[in-house]
């Protein structure tokens, strides 16, 4: 390959561009990931968990959960990470796309905060944070089944919404991708 030629400002427009793509490529990332997160849950957790009585749901789901609320540092790097990476991204992109990418990724923007953040800070957060209230060893059985019967199908709901917006978004960044 050989020597690029560089008129005057080109190495800024090519860091620019560069760092551009970059943004664009982490918020695909990280979008990525936390919509994994979410699925994992919707596909494996959640119908695993499912089969256990209930104490045993209600406490397998507070030790996980517990991880999430200690806010492990790799947890958070995904999830404030996407929202995070994701902005940067629309930021920098705002002046450089224009037409259907530009509009893919402002939908992106939209659709992640709205239908995966919100209901996350809305509904699951709240149902989690409830349930770890629940000193689960006090609870006879009818209790047990009535914190289950309050939390379990709300939850799944909510998380299978997640799942499908965070889907949606990985794909309108992704179409960004190949559009730009």
């Amino acid at each position: 390959m050989g020597a690029r030629r560089w008129s005057s400002g080109a190495p800024a427009v090519f860091f620019a561009m560069e760092l551009s793509l970059l943004s664009l490529l982490a918020a695909t990332l990280f979008v990525g990931l936390a919509t994994g997160l979410v699925f994992t849950f919707a596909v494996v957790v959640m119908p695993g968990l499912r089969s256990l009585p209930d104490g045993d749901f209600l406490r397998a789901f507070q030790v996980m959960d517990r991880i999430i609320q200690d806010n492990d540092p790799r947890f958070l790097l995904v999830w404030v990470g996407s929202v995070l990476s994701l902005v940067a991204a629309a930021f920098v992109q705002a002046p450089i796309l224009d037409g259907v990418p530009r509009a893919l990724l402002f939908a992106a923007l939209a659709l992640y905060l709205l239908g995966v953040q919100l209901p996350t800070f809305l509904v699951n957060v709240p149902l989690n944070n409830r349930l770890q209230a629940l000193d689960l060893a006090t609870l006879d059985g009818e209790a047990l089944a009535a914190a289950r019967a309050k939390f379990e199908a709300r939850w799944v709901f909510w998380n299978a919404f997640r799942t499908g917006c965070g889907l949606l978004t990985t794909a309108l960044l992704l179409a960004v991708l190949v559009l730009r």
